[in-house]
């Protein structure tokens, strides 16, 4: 049976999650001191004095209805060169693993494997021929 932990980097596994005071709070709140946020608000900018929801669950609520997939498993990032940072940094080992691409592809797996200290390997594609 495939096992996710299997792959993580072990000091990844073992990290404990971050936790805000707004997460730990349990009650009725407006002014949120811990995150710098503008208590006053801004009349003409009702939302903008709040950061948006870190876990994004009215997001993921949404889609998983959408896509008929459970809210936790729906990965959001900030773009794809984001998710792709992190997809090296909990799996690759710096200077240990290593990467394939196959190009020409999207140039920021290269950045994000010398960012990350992951040996890059190129392959060439493979284009089957049709008789």
């Amino acid at each position: 049976m495939f096992d996710l932990n299997r792959l993580v980097r072990k000091n990844i596994l073992g990290i404990k999650p971050y936790s805000s005071a707004r997460d730990e709070f349990s009650g009725d709140a407006h002014v949120f001191l811990d995150a710098n946020e503008n208590s006053l608000g801004s009349p003409l900018l009702k939302w903008y004095n709040r950061y948006p929801d870190p876990y994004q669950r009215k997001v993921k609520e949404a889609l998983s209805n959408i896509k008929q997939v459970d809210p936790e498993k729906i990965f959001l990032g900030n773009g794809s060169d984001e998710c792709i940072d992190l997809l090296y940094r909990c799996f690759c080992e710096p200077g240990k693993d290593n990467v394939i691409i196959c190009p020409p592809t999207y140039g920021m797996y290269e950045v994000s494997a010398s960012i990350n200290d992951v040996q890059l390997k190129r392959v060439a594609p493979f284009y089957p021929i049709f008789n």
